[in-house]
C-alpha cells in the first residue's frame, strides 16, 4: 500500500479542521490582497499628487470629485482607507515575517551550538536568553527603538532581537533529546564530522517544533510592530503599517469618524486570527500529543 505523502496529510488534517479552513483561506486572500495592492487598489495612498485634502475625513461610500467610491472612507490626509489599508498590509507582513525568518536563523544557530557544544557555551547562550525572556518583549522594544529610532530596519532589528531567545530555547531543548538517541551515537561511531551531524541528523528532528513557534511568532510580530507604530516608535509616517494608520484615526474617534481607526483594527485583527488559526492547526498536525 502506497504511503500517504506529509504533504498530502497536513493538508488532510488541514481539511478536517473548519477553523483551520477559515483561517487558511482568510490568510491567503490577505496575502494575495496585500501583494497586489499596487494593481487592486483604488489610489496609491502615498502619492501627493492624487490626494486632494478636501476630501479628507468622508465617511465610508463617499464619492470624490473625479467620480471615484471611497468604500472604507478616507482619513485626513485624504487618503483612500482601503488602499491604506491594503498598503499597509504589505508593510506589516513584510515587517514580521522578515524579521521572524531573521529570529529563527539566528535562535536555530545558537540553540544547536548550545546543546550540541555544552559547557560554558550552552551555559552562556541561554543565560542570556533568560535574562532577556525575563522582560517583556514590548520593554525591550521601546528600549531599543528609542535609541535607534524609526526606520523598517530598525524595527526589524528590534524584532529580531525580542524573538531569537524564543527559538533558542525551543531548538535546545529539541536538540537535547535528538543528541542522546542512538543514531547520533552510532553517526559519532562512524567519525563523521560535526557539521554533518548537526545539519544531516539533529537538524531535521528539530524542525517540527520549531515550524509551530515561528507560526506563531509572526502573528505575535505583527501585533508588537503594530503596537510600537501606534505609540510613535515603529515605522515612520512615510511608510504607514496598520499600527500607524490605527494611531492617525484615534483622536478622531470621539468626534464619531470612527473608520478611519476601526477598519485598519479589522484588518489587523484579521491578519492575527488568520495566522493563530493556521499556527494552532500545525501544532496539532507536527506535534500530536497536543490533537484534541
Amino acid at each position: 500500500m502506497r504511503e500517504e505523502s506529509p504533504l498530502r496529510r497536513v493538508l488532510a488534517d488541514f481539511a478536517a479542521d473548519p477553523a483551520a479552513v477559515v483561517g487558511l483561506v482568510l490568510l491567503a486572500v490577505i496575502v494575495l490582497a496585500a501583494a497586489a495592492a499596487p494593481l487592486i487598489s483604488p489610489q496609491n495612498p502615498y502619492d501627493l499628487s492624487q490626494l486632494d485634502i478636501m476630501e479628507s475625513r468622508l465617511p465610508p461610500g463617499s464619492r470624490s470629485a473625479a467620480g471615484a467610491t471611497f468604500w472604507l472612507g478616507t482619513d485626513d490626509q485624504g487618503r483612500d482607507m482601503l488602499s491604506a489599508i491594503l498598503y499597509g498590509l504589505r508593510i506589516s507582513l513584510v515587517v514580521g515575517l522578515t524579521s521572524t525568518l531573521i529570529a529563527l536563523a539566528l535562535g536555530l544557530a545558537l540553540g544547536l551550538a548550545a546543546a550540541y557544544l555544552g559547557g560554558r557555551t550552552e551555559t552562556l547562550i541561554m543565560r542570556v536568553a533568560d535574562i532577556q525572556l525575563s522582560f517583556p518583549a514590548i520593554l525591550i522594544a521601546l528600549i531599543l527603538l528609542a535609541v535607534l529610532g524609526q526606520g523598517t530596519l530598525k524595527i526589524v532589528a528590534a524584532l529580531v532581537t525580542v524573538q531569537w531567545a524564543y527559538y533558542a530555547r525551543t531548538v535546545r531543548a529539541a536538540a537535547l533529546v535528538e543528541k542522546r538517541k542512538e543514531y547520533v551515537e552510532a553517526a559519532r561511531g562512524l567519525a563523521l564530522s560535526h557539521p554533518r551531524i548537526v545539519f544531516r541528523h539533529i537538524l531535521p528532528n528539530c524542525l517540527p517544533p520549531l515550524i509551530v513557534v515561528a507560526a506563531v511568532q509572526v502573528a505575535a510580530a505583527i501585533a508588537l510592530e503594530a503596537t510600537l507604530s501606534f505609540l510613535g516608535l515603529g515605522l515612520p509616517i512615510t511608510e504607514p503599517s496598520l499600527g500607524l494608520l490605527i494611531a492617525n484615526g484615534y483622536q478622531y474617534l470621539l468626534s464619531g469618524k470612527y473608520w478611519i481607526s476601526f477598519f485598519p483594527g479589522v484588518a489587523l485583527l484579521l491578519a492575527i486570527v488568520s495566522i493563530n488559526l493556521v499556527g494552532d492547526r500545525l501544532r496539532d498536525t507536527l506535534n500530536p500529543h497536543f490533537r484534541r
